[in-house]
C-alpha cells in the first residue's frame, strides 16, 4: 500500500511563507502555496520562482500556487498561516468553512493583535471553532533569505498537544531545518510578538550610531521584559532562553535581514516615520504590534519600559533624542 504524502496549503506567498513552503517540499511534505495575485500564482506554477522577494532562487517542483483558496484547502494534513497578524481574523472568517475538518493549522504570525490583545493561536482558535489541540505555532530565529539559500536553522513547534506537534516536527524536518517540540504556546508566541518590538529599539539605537553595548543591553533587558510579560501570561520561563525567545531575539535584533531591526535603523538615522513607513514592503510586525503589546502589559501590570519608549517615538510623542534619554536613563534598581 503506497504512504500517503502529507500536504500543507501555505497562505501566503511572502518571504517567511515562501521559505517555510519550500522546507516543507524538501522535507517531502508537498506544499500548495496561496497567493493574493495571479502573477506571484502563475509564476511559482511555470518557472519555480517567487518573483516578488525570490527571483534569483528556483523552487522545488513539489510546491505548485493557486489564488483560489478553496483549491489550495482542499484536502490538506496541515494549513500553514503567515499573513499579517493584523489581517488573520478578517482572513480566516472566509477561509474557515473550507479548512478540512482534521487538518492542522500551524501559525508563523508574529503579532498581536490590535483591540483585543489576542495572539495569533487565540484569534485562530476564536475564528474557527478549532480546538487549540489542532493549533500549532512554529517561531524561532528564522531569517527567510539564509533558509532560501538552504543554511541551517531551527526552530521551536509549539501545541498544547504533543502528538500534533511531533506531526508537523515530521513534516517540516530537513537536513537543514531542525525543529524541536514545545508545549508552551504561551511563551512561544509572546516572544515572537515582543521581540519585533525589540529589535526596533535596537535598530534604532544604531541608526543613532550607537555601540555594540546598547545593542546588547536592549537586547538583555529586552528578554526581561518578554520574561516579565510571559510570567504573568503563565509561561514557561525555559521557552525565554530557547529558540523561540533568546535565539529569535538574537537574529532579529542584528541580522541586516530584520525587518524589524532596519525599520529602526532607518528611524534612528532621522528619516521621517511616513517615509519609513512608504519605503517598507513588507510587514514590520513590531510597529503594528507595539500598541497591543503595550496595552496587555498594562492590563496585567507588568512594567515594559523599551516598549513604552519604542511606542511613544511610532506615535511620535517624543523625538529621537528624548527615546535614547528614555532608554539609557532609567532609575538604577536591581537587576533581578
Amino acid at each position: 500500500m503506497s504512504q500517503h504524502r502529507a500536504r500543507a496549503a501555505v497562505f501566503s506567498a511572502g518571504s517567511w511563507g515562501t521559505a517555510l513552503a519550500k522546507i516543507l517540499a524538501d522535507a517531502g511534505t508537498a506544499a500548495i502555496v496561496h497567493a493574493r495575485r495571479d502573477e506571484i500564482a502563475e509564476a511559482i506554477n511555470t518557472t519555480h520562482r517567487n518573483p516578488g522577494y525570490f527571483p534569483d532562487i528556483e523552487l522545488p517542483t513539489a510546491i505548485t500556487a493557486t489564488t483560489d483558496p478553496a483549491a489550495a484547502l482542499a484536502g490538506v494534513d496541515f494549513l500553514v498561516l503567515s499573513i499579517p497578524a493584523q489581517t488573520l481574523r478578517a482572513n480566516l472568517a472566509a477561509w474557515a468553512p473550507l479548512i478540512p475538518p482534521d487538518a492542522v493549522l500551524v501559525s508563523l504570525m508574529k503579532g498581536i493583535e490590535l483591540g483585543s490583545g489576542k495572539r495569533a493561536s487565540e484569534v485562530i482558535a476564536e475564528v474557527t471553532g478549532i480546538s487549540a489541540d489542532r493549533i500549532v505555532v512554529l517561531s524561532g530565529p528564522n531569517l527567510a533569505r539564509e533558509i532560501m539559500d538552504g543554511q541551517p536553522a531551527a526552530a521551536a513547534i509549539a501545541c498544547t498537544d504533543e502528538n500534533a506537534a511531533r506531526r508537523v516536527q515530521q513534516a517540516c524536518h530537513t537536513p537543514s531545518f531542525r525543529p524541536y517540540t514545545n508545549r508552551d504556546v504561551v511563551g512561544v508566541e509572546l516572544s515572537g510578538a515582543v521581540k519585533n518590538v525589540i529589535a526596533l529599539a535596537v535598530g534604532i539605537s544604531a541608526g543613532m550610531g550607537m555601540g555594540d553595548n546598547v545593542a546588547a543591553t536592549l537586547i538583555t533587558r529586552g528578554l526581561a521584559e518578554i520574561s516579565r510579560l510571559g510570567a504573568a501570561l503563565g509561561a514557561d520561563p525555559h521557552t525565554f532562553a530557547g529558540l523561540a525567545g533568546m535565539g529569535d531575539l538574537i537574529a532579529t535584533c542584528t541580522s541586516p535581514l530584520s525587518r524589524n531591526r532596519t525599520f529602526g535603523e532607518n528611524l534612528g538615522r532621522g528619516t521621517p516615520l511616513d517615509e519609513v513607513v512608504a519605503a517598507t514592503k513588507q510587514t514590520t510586525e513590531g510597529v503594528k504590534s507595539c500598541e497591543s503589546v503595550l496595552q496587555l502589559g498594562r492590563k496585567h501590570d507588568v512594567e515594559m519600559p523599551i516598549t513604552d519608549v519604542v511606542s511613544a517615538l511610532l506615535h511620535e510623542k517624543i523625538g529621537l533624542e528624548e527615546a535614547a534619554a528614555a532608554l539609557m536613563q532609567r532609575p538604577p534598581k536591581p537587576e533581578r
